[in-house]
């Protein structure tokens, strides 16, 4: 069973990252992503812009499948994309990636969302930081702003 959109999700994802440590690290992660990505922008832009903006445009295509199956091999596709406009992209995707799992592995001890659903998990984590930029999700469990997860199935039988 898989989670039918994104919005059903959401709070699974975020009951993912319970801890706000954990949280924190992935926003710590992003934000090492988006400077990378600024960089790149910045010391490549002919190349880096414009093939950054496709891996953009092929993921947001894709997004939407996520609901039937994962699109892992989206997500690499996206991340070379990126990295044949600067070579640079990849510190930044290893570094996120890298505070992500720590934060799992360590902190959580849950199997990170991306090996299952890598766009919306992806997609995620940006909503995540976006919100945390806005002031919330920095204490609680997050059930308090995004309500409790419900599993797949749950979708399935009220469908």
């Amino acid at each position: 069973m898989r989670y039918p959109t994104y919005e059903a999700f959401w709070p699974y994802y975020i009951s993912e990252h319970k801890d706000p440590r954990s949280r924190a690290i992935h926003f710590v992660g992003t934000t090492g992503f988006i400077a990378t990505a600024a960089f790149c922008a910045l010391t490549a832009p002919l190349t880096f812009i414009p093939l950054f903006g496709a891996s953009l445009g092929l993921g947001r295509w894709a997004f939407h499948s996520e609901s039937e199956r994962p699109a892992g091999g989206v997500l690499l596709a996206m991340v070379a994309l990126g990295a044949l406009g600067h070579p640079g992209l990849l510190a930044g995707v290893l570094f996120a990636y890298a505070c992500a799992w720590v934060a799992h592995f360590l902190i959580e001890h849950n199997r990170p969302a991306t090996f299952s659903y890598p766009l919306w998990s992806l997609a995620s984590d940006f909503r995540m930081y976006g919100e945390m930029l806005r002031g919330r999700l920095w204490r609680g469990d997050g059930e308090d702003y995004v309500g409790p997860a419900r599993p797949p199935e749950a979708f399935a039988r009220a469908a």
